[in-house]
């Protein structure tokens, strides 16, 4: 994850650093402003979240990398060292650390009576009903849970 101001001009990465970072095991880029190399970037089969691309490198422009592992903002969110990053198509968002264990049970949680919720829209069941669960159908959710879990 990377603080670059959103800036539009500086590319904070091009090819080369982000073939270094996908060779160490990296999976994903969040980049609160540009890379380069875009055309090359998407070959390596990394989650690339970003303003936009440019072709300069930072260096000529004003952004000068001075820190890692430091607090951050990003996307005027506060990003810890360690914190957890979720990214997918529909965008990012950050968990501190020590939310981690909460989060997991809720996300659990949510989307298991989604996936009940799916399946009865799916049915022709009545979206207000369903979604989200009125108490008459988290009843439905709670016997449907029940059963699955036999």
């Amino acid at each position: 994850m990377v603080d670059a101001r959103g800036d539009m001009g500086s590319g904070v990465f091009g090819e080369m650093m982000l073939t270094y970072f996908y060779g160490r095991g990296g999976i994903g880029v969040v980049v609160d402003g540009c890379i380069r190399d875009f055309p090359k970037a998407q070959d390596l089969d990394l989650g690339l979240w970003l303003k936009g691309t440019t072709p300069n490198f930072h260096v000529q422009t004003n952004i000068f990398p001075f820190a890692v592992n430091k607090p951050i903002a990003c996307g005027d969110r506060l990003v810890m060292p360690g914190d957890i990053i979720v990214a997918d198509d529909d965008g990012v968002i950050v968990v501190p650390i020590a939310l981690a264990p909460e989060l997991v049970k809720k996300a659990s949680e949510h989307a298991e009576w989604e996936e009940f919720s799916r399946m009865k829209l799916e049915q022709g069941g009545d979206l207000r009903k369903y979604y989200p669960l009125t108490d008459e159908a988290r009843v439905e959710y709670e016997a449907w849970r029940k059963e699955q879990e036999s």
